[in-house]
């Protein structure tokens, strides 16, 4: 599908005007409830499901720090959005939903551990993991290794629909997602590209624990923000933990090392590496402004959908704090770590990208086969013909001298 210009980086779809205009107008006039944003009543509707499973759901599996962390964290991230988002009435059932998949998916998980304790217990082989600011080029890496058939990776429908299901309804949801939001967001692909079973970054799984990346990059949440970064997160990585050992054994592949890329794992590095001692890293560099630029574009893009009070300077602002904060703390853990570790920059990336994997896995002590390389080959291929390239002609007209 032919991706519509985008002439600004707060341009929003003409479906996502109309969707907002209309779930106000519904409001308004009472012809639909309006969703709530009280966590007592979201946790109710999530909740409501698993009956009276849900409480002992809620603490399977998890130590007892680890429920308080997730409840105090529902109810901040809750109090943030009512008071400092500003969302419009899309972003407000947007949020709704979100909040309420988190709860619902946690109880669910809770469920699942309580039947089945030894899932969340899968041992794992030893990860490869992309380390690196989004937009570093840290997508490309990540799905150049996962092409590899001797590592494994995390699909997009296990990433963001958690609870192993049967019959493929996970990759059917996901498929309703994605197309749901292709409509009200036509850039989103351009920016990253999804689908239901190709590999995707695990950051719907530290959502899911509340962590707050992905809900800042969407809400203009700066309380919350700026508590969770202050806060220890390694309630967040010991869920994420059972997750990922979950999908490993619905997907019966925790023999094979899984690739996994997180921007913010750069933030949490030291307490990623305490879940997974025996981790290989891979580091992605680019040129910081470049890395702003597009940081900028991906952050706009997500939040005018769902406020009509977003500010350019504000978003700069936000994303300048991260990239510091990042690479700051990644600094500071890689200074205490000694395992393997190999830098991949952006620019020698796209100049040869076979002879960057190549030196990659040397240094990574992994074996390039040439049936890896094959599939390497493919992606890229694929890659080429996919829709990313509009967001760098999205950039590019950003840049331009606007007429007077």
């Amino acid at each position: 599908m032919k991706v519509p210009p985008r002439e600004h980086p707060l341009a929003r779809a003409p479906l996502a005007e109309r969707a907002s205009a209309l779930l106000g107008n519904a409001w308004e006039k009472g012809r639909l409830p309006k969703p709530s944003l009280d966590p007592d009543m979201m946790w109710e509707i999530a909740a409501r499901p698993l009956g009276a499973a849900a409480e002992a759901a809620q603490h399977a599996g998890r130590g007892s720090e680890e429920v308080a962390d997730f409840r105090e964290r529902f109810e901040r991230l809750s109090a943030a959005v009512r008071e400092e988002a500003d969302l419009n009435p899309l972003g407000r059932a947007m949020a709704h939903g979100q909040l309420v998949r988190a709860v619902r998916n946690r109880l669910r998980l809770g469920a699942l551990w309580a039947k089945r304790p030894e899932m969340a217990r899968t041992p794992l082989a030893a990860p490869i993991v992309v380390i690196g600011h989004m937009r570093s080029g840290t997508t490309r890496i990540h799905k150049l290794l996962a092409a590899d058939p001797a590592h494994s990776h995390t699909r997009y429908c296990d990433a963001y629909h958690p609870v192993p299901s049967r019959f493929g309804m996970n990759r059917a949801k996901s498929a309703l997602d994605l197309a749901l939001l292709g409509a009200l967001n036509p850039w989103l692909q351009s920016i990253h590209p999804m689908a239901p079973a190709r590999a995707e970054e695990e950051l719907a799984w530290i959502s899911a624990a509340l962590h707050h990346s992905i809900y800042e990059s969407q809400w203009h949440i700066p309380g919350y923000s700026a508590w969770s970064e202050a806060r220890d997160p390694a309630s967040i990585y010991r869920e994420f933990a059972r997750m990922l050992r979950t999908d490993a054994a619905h997907r019966g592949n925790a023999g094979r090392p899984r690739v996994m890329k997180v921007p913010a794992f750069a933030e949490d590095l030291a307490t990623l590496l305490s879940q997974f001692p025996d981790a290989r890293l891979v580091i992605a560099q680019r040129d910081r402004e470049a890395v702003l630029k597009s940081a900028i574009s991906l952050a706009a893009n997500q939040m005018a959908i769902q406020s009509d009070s977003c500010d350019l300077a504000r978003i700069e602002a936000v994303w300048r704090h991260k990239i510091e904060l990042r690479e700051a703390r990644m600094a500071k853990a890689l200074r205490d770590w000694d395992g393997p570790v190999t830098r991949l920059d952006f620019d020698a990336l796209n100049a040869d990208w076979q002879a960057e994997i190549a030196r990659t896995y040397a240094e990574l002590g992994l074996y390039l086969t040439t049936q890896a390389l094959a599939a390497m080959r493919a992606e890229m291929a694929s890659s080429e013909r996919g829709t990313h390239h509009a967001h760098s002609d999205q950039l590019a007209r950003f840049a331009e001298p606007q007429a007077s």
